[in-house]
C-alpha cells in the first residue's frame, strides 16, 4: 500500500476520513504550485504577492502537515513505514513555517516560536539520523528504499536549519536584508521541494507521451534559478539594483 486509502471493508467514516485527507492533500499541493507560481511572478512586497504567499503558506501547511504524518502508517516496497517520505513532509513543514513567520514577525526580534523551530529542527535532525543508523544496520543497507545517505542528507538539512535558528535567536532576531533573504530562501525551497513531488513523483497521472520526459525536470529547476536571482538581487550594492531595474 503506497496511496492513502483504508483497506477494504473498513468502516464508512474511515473510508470517508482517508478519502477527506487525500483530497485535502492534493488539493493543497495544486493550489500551493499555483500560488507560489504567481507569488514569485509578482511584485514583490505589493499587495498580490502577499495575497499569494497567504494562500501558498496555507495549502503548504496542507499538504505538509497530511504528508508527515499519514506516511508512517503505509508501507513502501520492502514493508516499512514510508519514513523518508515523512521526513520531507516534516522539513517542508518547517520550511513554510519558518519563512512565513520570517516576514509575520517585526524585524530584529524573536520569541517561542523561534525556539519551536530550533527545537523541532534538532528533534527531527535525531530522528533522520536514528534512520540513517537503522538503514545501515540491515542487511540491505536500506530502510524504506532508501540508504543511509537519503536520510543522513536530511540530518544535515535540519541540523544546518537548527544552527541557523540558533544564531537568529542568540542575535535577537533578523532585519533588512538578512530578514528577506531568510523568507525567500526558505519558501523557495518548500515551492521546489513541492514541484519535484509532483512532476518527478507523480508522472503516473500525466499523459503517457510526458512521463519520462527531461522537461518535467523544467518546473522545479526554475524554481531554484529564480531563487537564486533572488538571492544574489538582494546582495547587489544599490547602483546596481537600479541599473537592473532598467533592464
Amino acid at each position: 500500500m503506497n496511496t492513502l486509502q483504508a483497506p477494504p471493508g473498513s468502516p464508512w467514516w474511515l473510508q470517508a476520513g482517508a478519502a477527506a485527507l487525500l483530497f485535502a492533500h492534493i488539493a493543497g499541493g495544486s493550489l500551493a504550485l499555483v500560488a507560489g507560481a504567481v507569488a514569485l511572478a509578482l511584485r514583490k512586497g505589493s499587495r498580490r504577492h502577499a495575497l499569494a504567499g497567504t494562500l501558498f503558506f496555507a495549502a503548504m501547511l496542507a499538504m505538509a502537515a497530511i504528508g508527515a504524518l499519514v506516511s508512517p502508517l503505509l508501507v513502501a516496497p520492502p514493508g516499512d513505514p514510508r519514513w523518508f517520505d515523512s521526513l520531507a513532509g516534516c522539513f517542508t513543514l518547517y520550511l513554510v513555517a519558518t519563512g512565513w513567520a520570517t516576514v509575520r514577525r517585526r524585524p530584529g526580534t524573536t520569541g517561542r516560536f523561534e525556539v519551536f523551530a530550533a527545537l523541532y529542527a534538532c528533534v527531527a535532525a535525531t530522528a533522520a539520523i536514528g534512520f540513517a543508523v537503522q538503514a545501515a544496520g540491515r542487511p540491505g543497507g536500506t530502510l524504506a528504499g532508501y540508504g543511509p545517505e537519503g536520510y543522513g542528507i536530511f540530518a544535515a538539512l535540519f541540523a544546518l536549519a537548527a544552527c541557523l535558528d540558533l544564531s537568529a535567536i542568540r542575535r535577537g532576531g533578523v532585519a533588512g536584508i538578512p530578514r528577506l533573504a531568510r523568507h525567500l530562501w526558505r519558501m523557495c525551497a518548500a515551492l521546489f521541494i513541492a514541484a519535484g513531488s509532483f512532476f518527478f513523483g507523480q508522472q503516473q497521472v500525466m499523459p503517457d507521451f510526458v512521463q519520462g520526459s527531461p522537461w518535467l525536470a523544467v518546473p522545479p529547476f526554475a524554481v531554484l534559478g529564480l531563487m537564486v536571482f533572488w538571492l544574489v538581487k538582494l546582495r547587489l550594492p544599490k547602483r546596481l539594483n537600479r541599473f537592473a531595474r532598467r533592464m
